[in-house]
């Protein structure tokens, strides 16, 4: 479990690593020793040789302890041309192999070193290397591997002790550290998340910055703005859904007021004015769109709005019936023109369709109004081989860009003063509800253009499960 901490893992991490550059260090110093011993060889001998060339005779004995304390079995000088056997006792075995340390390049000598490191066989190697002082040409001596090896391996184990107590050290110092410098602080960070998430919308728990390492006060500053945004849109959720309580009790007693309303409508159906005659269809339709609405707002205050009824209707009196709602509303410097052929059949609910086009002429009509500006409203109408296609342009002022950050978002995405921000949010989730998209082609000082596409592809049961 210690392991799985961020303190553990890096102190096992510095153990490593420490452990691994005296690894790197160790090959060299090892190689290093074995030249610094065998040197030493050669000058023990060469001392010894100098009671040689002081008398020329010595007695066997002293001879042989020369030879024992120099840790070699003989001594070769070339002085003067001349190549001298001047101390010898009898070898246990052949010469195995030759080493010349005169201006041995390092990788020769790391090579050397590693192969008698794990070579545990006992050999007789020659030794050549330059006498101190000048004195002759060179030197040349035979010793045992076996003492050799065991002072490599006790020079090794030590410095390995030692890199393992100085791993040891080093990293218990940066452990300390790391714990306090960044362990404690993304605790801190843990322990305000963990305090936010049991009451976010208490703003007393938003994260206060103040660590002083910067990537970890990025991340405070980071995490106080995801804070504080959730929790205003939090208290933004308790408001709407205290609204849409709200909404629900008008809509339901709309909804009576609006069924009065239809019964008188059909009374005033059997006048003989011709202009009651002609007006009576159009208001008994507004009143039976206004009927539904009021029941599918009560039905989403249930979250129960039922999908769309998708069938194939024609598209052309629909987009007649949205542009006359307008116009009947609309001053008389504002224009309609529908381009939508008569024979054109989509898919689709008629009376979401039909809202979803109203929203969008009546928002053209509002903001040409608004703007006090005449122009045309235009809605036309196309298909390809996969999607239908329905067009609603204006020439007015174009969206502020407030509106175009929050278009679809309900509340938020107002584009006139005093607007909710419904209709285009209501527009959008209507036309996702049919498989299609709702998306804001362009806007400018040119106009505005919104494009509805709906699919002609149905989804089957495999595709539904993916």
């Amino acid at each position: 479990m210690f392991l799985n901490t961020l303190s553990g893992r890096f102190l096992a991490l510095t153990i490593l690593f420490v452990m691994l550059a005296e690894i790197f260090i160790f090959v060299p110093s090892i190689a290093r020793f074995r030249e610094d011993y065998m040197m030493n060889r050669l000058e023990r001998a060469q001392i010894a040789s100098l009671a040689l060339l002081a008398n020329d005779m010595i007695d066997a004995e002293l001879e042989v302890e020369l030879l024992e304390n120099a840790g070699v079995f003989n001594v070769v000088l070339r002085r003067d041309e001349v190549r001298q056997l001047v101390l010898a006792s009898d070898m246990p075995s052949p010469i195995a192999a030759t080493y010349d340390l005169r201006d041995a390049p390092a990788g020769t000598l790391i090579i050397d070193a590693m192969k008698r490191l794990w070579n545990p066989t006992y050999e007789v190697v020659r030794v050549i290397g330059n006498p101190t002082r000048d004195a002759g040409q060179l030197i040349e001596i035979t010793m045992p591997t076996e003492p050799l090896r065991a002072a490599m391996l006790d020079y090794g184990l030590r410095i390995l002790l030692l890199s393992a107590v100085i791993s040891i050290f080093t990293a218990t110092l940066l452990f300390f550290a790391v714990r306090q410098l960044l362990v404690k602080p993304i605790e801190g960070v843990v322990k305000a998340m963990k305090s936010y998430a049991f009451a976010p919308e208490d703003a007393r728990r938003i994260i206060q910055p103040s660590a002083s390492v910067r990537e970890l006060s990025d991340a405070e500053h980071a995490l106080k703005s995801m804070q504080t945004e959730l929790t205003s849109l939090l208290r933004q959720r308790e408001r709407l859904a205290s609204l849409g309580s709200a909404v629900a009790k008008v809509s339901h007693d709309l909804r009576n007021i609006l069924t009065t309303a239809q019964l008188f409508a059909d009374r005033i159906e059997s006048s003989e004015d011709p202009v009651v005659t002609r007006m009576v269809p159009k208001l008994m339709g507004s009143i039976g769109r206004a009927v539904n609405l009021c029941e599918s707002t009560l039905a989403f205050g249930k979250a129960e709005e039922p999908p769309p009824a998708l069938n194939r209707i024609a598209l052309a009196p629909i987009v007649n019936d949205a542009v006359e709602g307008e116009r009947l509303a609309a001053s008389d410097d504002i224009r309609f023109e529908e381009h939508v052929a008569s024979g054109l059949i989509v898919r689709a609910d008629p009376e979401q369709l039909y809202r979803v086009l109203s929203n969008l002429i009546r928002n053209a009509r509002q903001a040409m109004e608004t703007a006090k500006r005449g122009g045309v409203i235009t809605v036309s109408a196309g298909e390809s081989s996969q999607l239908w296609t329905i067009e609603v342009r204006d020439n007015g002022p174009g969206l502020p860009a407030k509106a175009r950050e929050h278009l679809f978002t309900p509340f938020q995405g107002g584009a006139r003063k005093g607007g909710a921000g419904l209709g285009l949010a209501i527009a959008a989730e209507l036309v996702r509800g049919h498989g299609g998209t709702l998306r804001l082609d362009r806007t400018g000082e040119d106009g505005t253009v919104f494009i509805i596409e709906l699919p002609k592809s149905i989804v089957t049961e495999d595709q539904a499960a993916e």
